[in-house]
């Protein structure tokens, strides 16, 4: 069946960055849009990333210039590449396949002031 699998997250300080991954089994991101949201408490879930089959990213305003998500189709990972981190992008990561609309578990990212 198809997974995906979230890793990366940690407690870094405000300022610094953070390289998520996420492999896939079971599915070919090649061919399938990825993305990353996140949740923070007391919050929607929001997108944060997204990148197309034909390599089109999307940002919102929030992270955009500093985030930066990309995927290596033989690894059949994505990548969310987060810099300049400020204690607002603290929240629990989570790796999604449009197609199909398959989630991650998650990984949490925390940002100290």
């Amino acid at each position: 069946q198809v997974r995906l699998v979230e890793s990366g997250g940690g407690l870094v300080q405000a300022g610094g960055s953070l390289r998520l991954s996420c492999t896939a089994s079971g599915m070919n991101i090649r061919i399938n849009t990825m993305a990353w949201y996140r949740q923070a408490p007391g919050e929607q879930r929001e997108l944060v990333a997204s990148i197309s089959s034909g390599g089109s990213t999307n940002y919102p305003d929030s992270v955009k210039d500093r985030f930066t998500i990309s995927r290596d189709n033989a690894k059949n990972t994505v990548y969310l590449q987060m810099n300049s981190l400020k204690p607002g992008d603290t929240a629990v990561y989570y790796c999604n396949a449009r197609v199909g609309r398959y989630w991650g578990q998650g990984t949490q990212v925390t940002v100290s002031s």
